[in-house]
């Protein structure tokens, strides 16, 4: 979540003198966002209402870009108003979140502390300033659909605006609201390219250390990226896009999609020991175009900002982004055979360890997505993750319609279908629209597959599906670290220790539970915290920075070390391997089935 430090946004309704709606729509609403007084962790908001405007309602969101109540209302130190002559006016709080407005016209100022890092929040510092606009501005209840415009004022010399609104002098428009916060703001002296691939424009915008980062070597992996995901998706539907990319040095991590553009951060240690993950982040950002931003649930229009909006379909709308992700990324030639099949393979294992797929299916994970912010709901006996499963069923559901349709159609063409549905405005029914799209394409009844492993929990007969391109999973026993203890991640938060075994050389060192995970042997605990776990072996030393008052024996900062000696056990570990007797069809229908083409000699459909 990024931090909003300091400055003072101007929220101006222009109206008619009896606020009429046909007024409104054509004047829309104005907001002024200054950045004077960016060093305070302060957002000054001063609305300003037209003589003679009756009462209304104003109301902050809950929720923004995560599937978690965040209330950014609790950052609101005061509201209050004033008339045109300076009289105060009447501002009652409705809720934790809604304020209404007495009639007459004035102004409505309010004050909110803001310091959230990551492309899931909005920061404002010396150094530069990121917006989720949500987060900060509030919204005329009853004036969402209106034409709104935003600028920034006192922004410091030498830095400069990047957003994928449209500029119209000082000013950036959008049609409505949800446009509006939908397109995130970086301002800053930030390094930036461009690139046009295939009639497309595209930005790349890049806060920093120079050292840190190659920007003529990523633009040249997002133009593949980009030339890959239109090619596929045979469609390109925006002129611009712009990539904001953030590499801070500390725990850091995540992307965020939106309709023109995409916010990402990488942590540089990660980046610089991994250049790959740029690639692999920025595919599945950059496929949310499609699947989320154009071929969108049901159940999630219209946006509610007052409270959860539930869908059933996270599966398919964020773990099927993944599967067609690294689609792209081997058109792309960002991602080998190898590499593909190593990570379908430890996704699988992270489902086949968590004994809560026995009980939770990819629906229900999906309806759980609100219950992610709680260390326990993330254990593996409670919850799998829509993301995890959602990607294994994109594959399993392409290799399903390869075989049904005798190798006439893939899971690019449920995409295709769905895309075009979207571009007549439809939304899809959420699991069931993608069963319709998917027996469409296939000319076959889909119904089992959804029963057993989209709304149910059977168990997967992984060979039954992988035997078609020559595969079958290979499961063996090896040795392993013995952690002693369970931490989850909520996305830009460190990890959280949620479980610790009794008895164990982690509790014996003094590690507890809800302590929070700053550094492990050394390095930032973030978005690449798990794999540095995974890459411990038996007898190695393990030493973790951590931090909780209650617990241990604390530094004067509340954190202290925590190191021992890890233990051996074993675990169960999981690789796809070629049959023993591979055909050439088999080895054919690879190859098309891991590019994403349809039929097994490779071909593209345009």
């Amino acid at each position: 979540m990024l931090a909003l430090t300091g400055f003072i946004a101007l929220f101006a309704i222009q109206a008619g003198a009896q606020n009429s709606p046909q007024t409104l729509a054509m004047a829309g609403v104005s907001y002024e966002i200054s950045l004077a007084n960016a060093s305070q962790h302060l957002v000054k908001v001063r609305l300003s209402l037209a003589p003679g405007a009756p009462q209304g309602e104003l109301q902050l969101p809950v929720w923004n870009s995560l599937y978690q109540i965040r209330d950014f209302a609790q950052y609101i130190n005061w509201v209050r108003g004033r008339d045109q002559n300076g009289n105060p006016l009447v501002v009652t709080k409705l809720d934790k979140s809604r304020w209404q407005v007495g009639g007459g016209g004035g102004e409505i100022e309010y004050e909110i502390f803001a310091d959230q890092s990551g492309p899931f929040g909005a920061q404002a510092n010396a150094h530069h300033a990121f917006f989720n606009l949500a987060q900060i501005l509030m919204y005329p209840v009853g004036s969402r659909a209106y034409p709104m415009r935003v600028r920034f004022t006192d922004v410091p010399s030498g830095w400069k605006i990047a957003t994928a609104m449209t500029a119209s002098f000082d000013w950036f428009l959008a049609d409505n609201y949800d446009r509006l916060v939908d397109s995130p703001v970086e301002i800053g002296s930030f390094q930036e390219g461009d690139f046009d691939e295939g009639g497309g424009h595209y930005r790349v915008v890049v806060d920093a250390d120079s050292a840190d980062y190659d920007l003529q070597a990523m633009i040249s992996t997002l133009r593949r990226l980009a030339a890959a995901a239109t090619d596929w998706m045979n469609d390109r539907p925006y002129q611009t896009f712009l990539f904001i990319y953030h590499f801070p040095r500390g725990a850091s991590g995540g992307g965020m999609e939106h309709a023109y553009s995409t916010a990402i951060d990488i942590g540089a240690n990660r980046l610089a020991e991994n250049p790959l993950s740029l690639g692999d982040l920025t595919s599945h950002e950059f496929f949310h175009l499609w699947n989320v931003k154009r071929i969108r649930p049901q159940s999630l229009e219209p946006i509610d900002y007052t409270k959860e909006n539930y869908t059933r379909a996270l599966w398919f709308s964020e773990g099927v982004t993944s599967t067609a992700g690294n689609i792209i990324r081997v058109r792309a030639g960002l991602l080998d055979e190898a590499g593909d099949l190593q990570t379908l393979a430890n996704e699988i294992g992270e489902l086949e360890r968590r004994p809560a797929r026995l009980a939770q299916s990819a629906e229900e994970s999906s309806l759980d997505a609100w219950l992610e912010k709680y260390d326990y709901y993330r254990l593996p006996e409670r919850s799998i993750s829509y993301y995890n499963k959602g990607y294994v069923l994109g594959v399993l559901l392409d290799l399903k319609i390869r075989e049904a349709s005798r190798d006439t159609a893939s899971l690019r063409d449920v995409f295709l279908w769905m895309n075009q549905n979207a571009r007549n405005g439809q939304l899809f029914p959420d699991s069931e629209g993608v069963r319709s799209a998917a027996e469409v394409v296939s000319h076959a009844d889909m119904g089992e597959f959804f029963q057993k492993y989209v709304a149910g929990t059977s168990t997967i007969p992984w060979d039954d599906f992988f035997r078609m391109v020559g595969l079958h999973l290979v499961r063996q026993t090896v040795s392993a670290a013995e952690l002693g203890f369970v931490a989850v991640r909520n996305f830009d938060a460190a990890p959280s220790v949620a479980s610790v075994a009794a008895g164990s050389e982690a509790e014996i060192a003094g590690l507890a539970v809800g302590d929070d995970i700053l550094k492990i042997d050394g390095y930032a605990a973030g978005s690449d915290f798990e794999r540095r776990l995974a890459e411990l072996r038996p007898g190695d030393m393990v030493h973790l920075r951590v931090r909780q008052a209650k617990s241990g024996k604390p530094t004067k900062s509340g954190e202290r070390d925590v190191n021992w000696k890890l233990a051996l056990r074993e675990q169960v570990s999981f690789e796809l391997k070629d049959l023993e007797n591979i055909t050439p069809q088999q080895r054919a229908r690879r190859t098309a089935w891991l590019k994403g083409d349809t039929g097994m000699s490779g071909e593209s459909r345009p």
